[in-house]
């Protein structure tokens, strides 16, 4: 990463926002992280029952009504005096687990690389893939994988899986532009087939992309500062790794992908346990008399 504003709130460079941030919240994390568990090799992933099997149409919630009778708090994101930043923590420990895209770019040169991860990532098409990459701070003073991306119009996007998660993370130190993260945290770069920009090897799961269209925001608060760039990227080959792959090469497999996903502040997620619920058919779902009371047309409030 470069140094520069703070790409949340465009004021500090990226060494005092991330202080501002205060994304850690232990003073000393490694003492903290030093009375927890171990982390367990033999935790595999597996498939469970869903929390309700026998669960019925028009149930509703499968916790006896519970949360209902809960309270929601009203937040205006604009609110005055409530600052960026206070939605950006709130976004990032609410829409969870979040996948992330670990980004290695090239500059247009060739003389520079970027390796980063992403969490504002999301496939949002497959004819074609399309992918969408967001990021904090707009093209005045973008974080080095968009200038990249920008200049070059290439990249590759890297599944991050459980056996390289702290190197990953490491990439995301806000070294200067033009210092390597493959050195730092010593991933091992791929040749890519259709960009010029390395994949990591490491990655069970890589795609090379090639940028659509970018596409930037202004600040609600501020108007005239620009506080994010959306960057849409089509997928045009993918590599996966040949244990994970099934023999029709459309399915892979989650228990050797182990993804990693993020949470809230500096926490991450891993993937153990899922569950499978068949899409439910109208017809078939609806043919008992049970369910006759059921089919009502939509009214106000819903």
């Amino acid at each position: 990463m470069n140094a520069g504003k703070n790409p949340i709130d465009g004021e500090l460079n990226r060494t005092d926002a991330e202080a501002s941030v205060k994304r850690n919240p232990h003073p000393d994390f490694k003492q903290v992280e030093a009375s927890r568990p171990e982390w367990r090799n033999d935790h595999a992933f597996n498939f469970t029952q869903t929390p309700n099997p026998n669960w019925k149409l028009g149930e509703g919630g499968n916790d006896g009504g519970e949360g209902l009778k809960k309270k929601h708090v009203e937040i205006d994101p604009y609110e005055e005096g409530r600052p960026a930043v206070s939605n950006y923590k709130l976004l990032i420990s609410g829409i969870i687990p979040r996948p992330i895209g670990f980004i290695s770019t090239r500059s247009k040169d060739g003389k520079s690389t970027n390796l980063a991860p992403m969490s504002y990532t999301q496939v949002v098409n497959h004819d074609p893939p399309i992918f969408c990459v967001g990021f904090a701070g707009g093209f005045e003073n973008p974080k080095d994988t968009l200038r990249n991306l920008a200049e070059s119009g290439e990249c590759t996007i890297n599944i991050i899986s459980e056996h390289f998660i702290e190197a990953a993370n490491a990439t995301s130190i806000n070294a200067p532009y033009g210092t390597s993260e493959w050195v730092l945290s010593g991933l091992t770069p791929a040749p890519s087939t259709s960009v010029q920009c390395s994949r990591v090897k490491e990655s069970v799961f890589s795609i090379e992309g090639k940028l659509v269209e970018t596409k930037e925001f202004e600040s609600r608060a501020t108007p005239g500062k620009k506080t994010g760039v959306l960057a849409i990227i089509e997928g045009i080959r993918f590599w996966v790794r040949e244990d994970a792959l099934n023999d029709d090469k459309n399915l892979i497999d989650p228990a050797v992908l182990k993804p990693m996903s993020r949470l809230g502040g500096i926490s991450y997620g891993r993937l153990t346990e899922a569950m499978e619920i068949p899409r439910p058919d109208y017809n078939e779902a609806t043919a008992s008399e049970e369910t006759k009371p059921l089919i009502k047309p939509k009214i106000e409030g819903q």
